[in-house]
Formats: structure tokens, sequence, C-alpha cells
């Protein structure tokens, strides 16, 4: 059985969608008064409440599953407990591997039964960001990728889809402050971003306090996501620091039993 992210329930979808029909509104009108103006205050305190309401999200990447049984792997990671699929989009040029697109996803999409989160690690995400609309609940970009930042945030919600913005361990946090208002999630990269099986960089959980500390400060919502050598141990250390949702490859899919991989790392967090 899976565990809820809060994005399945009712009241939160609702919610969802309000702050996302204003959003759109307020793009269209580009005005910060008025009707918009007022609807934005509301919807935002309560999607802000709701927020605070979501549990630990896990998700396992599939980068790390055995691409051979694709559709059996799907079903294992929803048996053991997985609240969201993690799918990481290469194009050999933003990062320096080829992973797999939008056909391999839609394999995964039309088995999942829980949420299909897209990480696009490509030069041109604007461009690709069509392919993969239908398919998933959220896309996550790069900061550092060549398109127009808030455009391609915009357009990720105007499709339908909660948005999120990564960037590398190299890059500044301050690139991301531009941008912070505009985003459902933030993922925080804990290895350099192209492959699977690195170690955790512990010098990125002062970033994830940052993020945190930010998201308080300015009352945000956006969730925060980690990618990159999260096991039990580095997961604790992440979620302490102010994550809440956890991408996980191959210590959940290489492990002897998934479920009790899953189900451990869900303990020492405490949470959820």
């Amino acid at each position: 059985m899976s565990h809820d992210p809060g994005w399945g329930n009712g009241f939160l979808q609702f919610i969802r969608r309000c702050s996302l029909a204003f959003l759109a509104a307020r793009s269209a009108s580009n005005r910060r008064s008025g009707h918009w103006f007022g609807l934005g205050r509301l919807c935002t305190r309560l999607y802000f409440a709701a927020m605070a309401l979501h549990p630990l999200v896990i998700a396992p990447s599939i980068l790390a599953c055995d691409f051979g049984r694709i559709h059996e792997e799907v079903r294992r990671a929803e048996e053991a407990g997985a609240d969201w699929h993690h799918l990481d989009v290469m194009d050999g040029h933003f990062v320096d591997n080829i992973s797999f697109g939008p056909a391999l996803v839609a394999c995964v999409q039309s088995v999942a039964t829980i949420p299909v989160d897209v990480h696009l690690m490509i030069s041109r995400p604007d461009h690709y960001l069509a392919r993969f609309t239908s398919l998933a609940r959220n896309i996550t970009v790069h900061v550092e990728s060549e398109h127009d930042v808030c455009s391609t945030l915009r357009a990720i919600r105007a499709a339908g889809c909660t948005c999120g913005l990564s960037l590398r361990p190299g890059t500044p946090f301050s690139a991301m402050e531009p941008f912070l208002e505009e985003i459902d999630l933030l993922l925080v990269m804990t290895v350099e971003p192209g492959f699977g099986g690195q170690a955790f960089i512990d010098s990125m959980l002062p970033r994830i306090e940052e993020a945190a500390a930010i998201r308080t400060e300015r009352r945000l919502a956006y969730r925060i996501q980690v990618d990159g050598g999260i096991n039990e141990a580095t997961a604790a250390k992440s979620v302490a620091a102010g994550a809440d949702t956890l991408v996980a490859g191959t210590s959940l899919f290489r492990a002897e039993d998934m479920r009790a991989a899953t189900a451990a790392m869900r303990a020492v967090c405490d949470v959820g």
C-alpha cells in the first residue's frame, strides 16, 4: 500500500486547482490588484496551510530499476510503499549521460497508480516540455538550462502540472532566488547530476537548510526534494535539514527487500 503524499487528497486537490487558476489568471492579466489579487492572497494562504499537512514523500528513481521488467518494477515500487515515481530524463548534453525519453515515461505512466515526477536534465526543457506534460504530475527543470526559466515554469503550470526547479551542486543558491515564488518544488541535487549510485555530498546540507529557512521566512509552500546518494543515513540528515521529498534509486531498487528498505527509510526520518 502506498502512502498518500497529499496530492491525492480531495481538499488538497481543490486548493491546488485554486492556486493554479489564480496563477494562470495573474499571468494573463499581469496585475496585482482587484479581484485576482484578492483571490490570490486567499489561495496562497490556504495552499501554504495545506502543504504543511504533507507527510514525507519517498520517490524511488526509475533510473535504478531493471528496464527489462519495467512494468513489474513500477508495481514493485508501489507495493513497497513508494509515494511517487521519479524519472530522470537526460539528453547527453546538459549532463554526460543519456537515459530515456517520453516513450519510457509513458510506459511507466501507463501502469502507475501514484504520481509521476519527471526531472528534465536537458539543455532545452522549453522545447521538449509538451512531450511530457500529459504524462507527469510534476515536472522539474534546471535553472542552468538554456531557457527562460519563468516562462518554462508557467508553461508547466498552464499544462496542469506542478513545477519544480533544480540546481547543480556547484551553482550558487542565489540563482534560484528570483524564481522561488513560482515553484511548487525545489530540488537540491546532492550529487553531480548524470549518473546514479554516487555518494551523497554532505556540503549540500546547508543548502537544504537555506531553502527551508527562506520557505519559512517568505511564507512559501514549495516542497524540498533531495536527489543523489539517498539511503537511510543521508535521508535522515536531509529531513533534519528541512527536506520533505526523497529520491532514492540504488538504495531501494537494489535492496534485498524493497518494501523493508522503504519502510526503514521512512522510519529513520520519523515523519509521516
